[in-house]
């Protein structure tokens, strides 16, 4: 039985994720879809489209997508949808999770690794962060839990690009793209974003994200040429901190890269170790790894403490090269990468 693509819609107040359900909840776009929106968002969807009695929280919209609200617990809100599912009272093929505003959407990932009744029915396919071009920079700065979205996100798009002037939007892209250098980050105005931009990215299926774009971790992803800043220099990354507007973002990334291989089991415990003295602070790490001894390459992501490898495809003729990112909140940058150069065959 295939899994359901899961897509968690995260983003901050007035960063247009209302514009988005009610594209995903009215239109005509064919696909069947179900929303679970949670309902201690500030803007709530409710009022506009959905007229229900208190009792009934699963709603069939005539375009064949389904909106479920929930108070409580979002594995029990799944549990329910599949159970109705498999009795044939709904259809869907595809879950959008919308977090409320002010929520880190670290722990609605993760319980898609952890509770084993969801994991048997869904697999989580990406976080998409939405900020808004206006207002962005300033909840970043007087909120945490906006910089988290930025972290973890798999896509990120800037809103409301119209309503600011091109500098302002690029000096947002730099600050974004400095916490999250992975993930494409996509201006758009006017509000929708086209479905096909938000669902089945493969944000955490590592295998397919390197047959779909084996370039995911390559150093040119983004044009660079335009944020002021020198990528090209030596493999420890930024050793500077850069101070957008006069201050520092606590949550930053760096990328350890080496052309010698790394030992196995060093480099697993180390990891190990890593992650139980940081783990929460760790939002998102993924690589492509060169290990002695296999001719494969590695590919490794996690959350926070959950991480997972995977073999993939054989090296070709490529040069073997590790390539790893780390997003996290205030991590010793210098410790983490002494001690994977410490890992290295």
């Amino acid at each position: 039985m295939a899994l359901i693509p899961v897509t968690i819609l995260t983003g901050f107040l007035g960063s247009g994720k209302t514009t988005l359900l009610k594209h995903i909840l009215t239109e005509q776009h064919g696909k069947k879809i179900a929303v679970i929106e949670n309902e201690f968002g500030e803007e709530n969807i409710d009022n506009d489209i959905l007229v229900q009695d208190s009792e009934e929280n699963i709603v069939q919209m005539s375009n064949g997508c389904i909106c479920c609200t929930i108070r409580g617990d979002l594995v029990d809100a799944l549990n329910a949808l599949w159970e109705q599912r498999k009795e044939k009272k709904i259809s869907f093929d595809r879950v959008v999770i919308e977090t409320t505003g002010v929520a880190n959407p670290g722990p609605v990932a993760q319980t898609f690794f952890m509770d084993d009744d969801v994991a048997d029915h869904y697999v989580l396919d990406a976080v998409v962060t939405l900020v808004d071009a206006k207002h962005g920079q300033h909840q970043l700065t007087e909120h945490e839990e906006a910089q988290r979205q930025v972290g973890f996100a798999d896509q990120i798009f800037i809103t409301k690009t119209d309503l600011v002037s091109p500098a302002d939007v690029e000096a947002l892209r730099a600050r974004l793209m400095h916490m999250n250098p992975r993930a494409p980050i996509t201006g758009i105005s006017k509000g929708v974003v086209p479905l096909e931009a938000v669902l089945d990215l493969k944000g955490f299926n590592l295998n397919a994200k390197l047959d779909i774009d084996p370039h995911f971790l390559g150093q040119d992803d983004h044009d660079h040429s335009n944020c002021g800043h020198d990528h090209s220099h030596d493999h420890h990354g930024h050793d500077h901190h850069h101070d957008h507007a006069g201050h520092t973002d606590r949550i930053q990334s760096f990328v350890f890269r080496s052309d010698k291989p790394f030992d196995h089991q060093k480099l697993e415990d180390f990891l190990g170790g890593i992650l139980e003295v940081f783990g929460e602070k760790m939002l998102r790490y993924k690589g492509v790894l060169y290990v002695k001894g296999s001719n494969r390459k590695v590919v490794l992501q996690g959350v926070h403490q959950m991480m997972g490898s995977d073999l993939a495809g054989l090296w070709g003729v490529e040069p073997k090269q590790t390539r790893m990112v780390f997003i996290g909140i205030d991590l010793p940058k210098d410790t983490l990468m002494a001690g994977l150069e410490g890992c290295l065959a």
